[in-house]
């Protein structure tokens, strides 16, 4: 699979798509999930082109996967989830659920 830099993702990093911004850095851009599954539910997307996990993993460079982990963990702290408690998901391929083809993370808590 080829990544489409027309997904709403890559739109949303764009700018041509506004979200409710929880986070960014040179790294990653959060928001908040237009349908949350949970109190709290943002979207965490790397700002590299990337499919899906596996994509990640194999392809982004130590400095943006870093970044991008590291990224998290302080979105964690942001909303104030690491002692409450918090679940991440992501979805691999459509029989995985996945439903936008830009790696992303659901960062969820019903804290």
């Amino acid at each position: 699979m080829i990544y489409d830099n027309e997904n709403i993702f890559a739109k949303i990093l764009r700018s041509e798509i506004p979200c409710n911004k929880v986070f960014e850095n040179n790294f990653v851009l959060s928001f908040n999930d237009i349908s949350p599954k949970a109190k709290i539910h943002v979207l965490v997307i790397p700002k590299t082109p990337h499919i899906d996990i596996a994509d990640f993993l194999e392809n982004a460079d130590k400095e943006t996967q870093t970044g991008f982990w590291s990224s998290v963990n302080e979105i964690i702290d942001l909303l104030g989830l690491r002692k409450k408690g918090f679940q991440i998901k992501t979805h691999k391929g459509k029989d995985g659920g996945q439903e936008v083809f830009h790696f992303h993370i659901h960062l969820m808590s019903n804290s």
